[in-house]
C-alpha cells in the first residue's frame, strides 16, 4: 500500500502496507488484524494476537524544522517502554531516560540544530507481547542558513542502484548556484547528471547502474552560497561511499516470482515466491531501489490513508521501496499456499516469513540477510502505475535525456564528475 505523491527523504516514515490473506473464513475480525486473518482454509491457528501496547511518538514522522527542545518524547499506554533509541544520520545516539513507571521518554537535553534524527521505539504488554515505532525528523537549521540532508551515509557501502539525494533544509531558489556548489566524482569514471525534483530534492546518478566496486566522492561546498535571498548554505565537506557487490532482482507479478540476480552477468542466485498488490491496490511497477532495513517494524493502514483495515506492530524482514509506503517484506500470518499464487496485498511485495524477524532461513529472512540499502528490484507486471521517480530513491525511471534535462545547470555531464568543485574542504 502506498500514498501517492510524497516526496521521498531519508529517514521518512516507516508506514507501510500488509498482505490482505486469502482464506475460507470471513467477518468478527479485530480491525486490527487484516481481513481474513483469524483462521485459514485448511484450519491452521491464527496468529498471536497483537500487543496491547500502543506506542505515542512526537514529533510526527517525518516533521522539520522541530525545535532542539521539549519538542521530543515517547509514551506508551497498556504497557512499558523496553527501549528508545534516538540516533543521528551516523548512528550517534542521544542520551534519554525512560521513566520510573517505563510509561514515557525524554532526551536528557538539547538536540542539535540542522541535525537528522531516527526514533525507534519498543514497548512490550502485559503478556509480553512486542510493539515497535519507528520515525524521523529533523531539527531546524539556524536562523538565515540551509543544510543538506544526504543519502547514502559517509563511508556506508551501497548496492548498484543508489543514488546520491540531497535534501535541502530550506526551499532552494538558486537551483544553479547551489548545484554548482556539489560535485560527484566516481572512480573508476563515468558520467554523472544533477536533476531537481521540486525546490529542496536534487539527486545525482550515472547513465546505467553503477559498477560494482565504484568509488564515489561527493564534494560539497555550499558554505556561503546563497540558496535563497538572505539564505545561505554551512556545510563544507567531502562524503564518500563504495559501490558493493553487483545485485539486481526482477519480481514478475504476473507469475509471483522474485528472482534474485548476482554480479555483472545477473547470474540466478534464488528464485522465491511472492504475492504482490491485489487489482484494488496493484503493486508500482518499475526499478525500485531499496533505500532502508527494519527488522521489524508496525505498519498502521491509517499512516497511507487506509482507515483501520489493520495494524500489524511486528512485520518481519521489511525493506522500504517508496516512501508512500511500497515495501517487500516478510509476512507470518498469510495462508502459506498464497505466495507464489496469487496477489493479494495492499501493494507490497510479501515472502512468507516467521515471526519475531529472527529467522535467516525463511524466505523473507533470507532475502533480508543479502540485501543492502542500493540493491534495485525491477519489478513488472501486465497492469500497475509506473513508480513515480521521486517517490523513493527511485529516479532511474526517468529517462537519460530527460535526467540530464533536469539539471539547473543545463550541460551534459562529464565523465567521472558533476561539476567543479568550489574551494577546498573545512574540516
Amino acid at each position: 500500500m502506498r500514498r501517492r505523491g510524497r516526496v521521498w527523504a531519508r529517514g521518512a516514515a516507516a508506514v507501510a502496507c500488509c498482505l490482505a490473506v486469502l482464506t475460507g473464513c470471513g467477518g468478527g475480525l479485530s480491525p486490527a488484524v487484516p481481513d481474513g486473518d483469524a483462521v485459514a482454509a485448511d484450519g491452521r491457528t491464527a496468529p498471536p494476537a497483537p500487543s496491547r501496547a500502543v506506542i505515542s511518538a512526537l514529533p510526527a514522522d517525518g516533521a522539520q524544522d522541530v525545535k532542539p527542545e521539549g519538542a521530543v518524547r515517547v509514551g506508551v499506554a497498556q504497557g512499558r517502554l523496553v527501549s528508545v533509541r534516538l540516533a543521528d544520520a551516523k548512528g550517534t545516539e542521544v542520551p534519554g531516560t525512560i521513566g520510573p513507571d517505563g510509561a514515557g521518554w525524554a532526551p536528557d537535553g538539547p538536540l542539535p540544530l540542522g541535525t537528522a534524527f531516527t526514533l525507534d521505539s519498543v514497548a512490550e504488554d502485559d503478556r509480553g507481547q512486542k510493539a515497535v515505532q519507528h520515525s524521523a525528523f529533523t531539527t531546524a537549521a539556524r536562523e538565515h542558513t540551509f543544510v543538506a540532508f544526504f543519502t547514502p551515509e559517509d563511508g556506508s557501502t551501497v548496492g548498484v542502484g543508489m543514488p546520491v539525494s540531497l535534501r535541502f533544509s530550506r526551499p532552494i531558489a538558486d537551483r544553479a548556484a547551489v548545484e554548482k556548489a556539489v560535485q560527484v566524482v566516481a572512480d573508476p569514471p563515468v558520467p554523472v547528471a544533477a536533476h531537481w525534483f521540486g525546490g529542496q530534492r536534487l539527486d545525482f546518478r550515472p547513465q546505467r547502474y553503477w559498477a560494482a566496486g565504484t568509488r564515489v566522492t561527493v564534494a560539497l561546498r555550499l558554505k556561503d552560497v546563497q540558496g535563497a535571498p538572505g539564505e545561505f548554505g554551512t556545510q563544507s565537506r567531502d562524503l564518500r561511499f563504495t559501490v558493493g557487490r553487483a545485485q539486481v532482482s526482477t519480481v514478475d507479478l504476473d507469475a509471483h516470482t522474485l528472482t534474485v540476480r548476482a554480479g555483472q552477468g545477473g547470474r540466478v542466485v534464488r528464485v522465491l515466491k511472492v504475492s504482490g498488490g491485489s487489482p484494488d491496490h496493484s503493486t508500482y511497477r518499475g526499478v525500485m531501489v531499496v533505500s532502508e532495513k527494519y527488522r521489524e517494524t508496525r505498519m498502521n493502514s491509517q499512516t497511507v490513508g487506509m482507515g483501520d483495515e489493520y495494524d500489524i506492530q511486528d512485520v518481519p524482514h521489511a525493506m522500504r521501496l517508496t516512501a508512500s509506503g511500497t515495501f517487500v517484506h516478510g509476512n507470518y500470518w498469510a495462508d502459506p499456499q498464497v505466495f507464489g499464487a496469487a496477489n493479494t496485498s495492499h501493494g507490497c511485495i510479501g515472502l512468507a516469513d516467521a515471526k519475531g524477524g529472527a529467522s535467516k532461513d525463511s524466505p523473507a529472512g533470507w532475502l533480508f540477510e543479502h540485501t543492502i540499502p542500493g540493491d534495485v528490484l525491477e519489478v513488472k507486471a501486465s497492469s500497475g502505475d509506473l513508480v513515480p521517480p521521486q517517490n523513493g530513491l527511485n529516479g532511474w525511471n526517468v529517462p537519460w535525456e530527460q535526467w540530464v534535462a533536469g539539471s539547473a545547470l543545463r550541460r551534459a555531464p562529464s565523465a567521472g564528475a558533476s561539476g567543479p568543485p568550489s574551494g577546498p574542504a573545512v574540516p
